[in-house]
């Protein structure tokens, strides 16, 4: 094992953050120690099923855009750009979630896969949604509605 490696496994088993891999169909063969934290699946049963595993299911079908990002190497958004997503956890409950995409490329450019580095901004979502409702229901009380 050379060290190169070994900087990148302690990195993906110390981040906080989820990173998760998929190959070129969508499996899941990288999930490190902060997706079980954010999902609540362990890597056993997540690796080697579909990321459908974290997606909402009435947003499955737009997601599989990946295929054409696979194909084509081109997406709607630029590398390094935050992405804002719903996520699902094991339990069922919605997460939400702030993160990047890195594309996977073999030598000859091609794409092999996806990575993600996630992070659960649940909490944060949910207090600026409740400070909007606050907002929210004091212009109306002002405007006598």
């Amino acid at each position: 094992m050379n060290l190169t490696w070994l900087t990148a496994n302690a990195i993906l088993s110390a981040a906080a953050d989820a990173v998760v891999g998929t190959d070129r169909e969508g499996i899941i063969r990288v999930w490190n120690p902060g997706a079980e934290r954010i999902f609540g699946q362990r890597a056993d049963e997540a690796l080697g099923r579909w990321l459908d595993l974290i997606i909402p299911e009435r947003l499955r079908a737009c997601h599989w855009g990946i295929h054409q990002v696979m194909a084509t190497g081109r997406r709607h958004y630029d590398e390094g750009d935050l992405l804002s997503v719903p996520g699902v956890h094991k339990d069922g409950r919605r997460i939400s979630l702030e993160f990047t995409i890195v594309p996977l490329k073999d030598e000859h450019g091609q794409m092999q896969g996806i990575a993600a580095v996630m992070r659960d901004v649940t909490s944060r979502f949910e207090e600026i949604r409740g400070l909007k409702q606050k907002l929210a229901d004091a212009t109306a009380s002002l405007s006598g509605h």
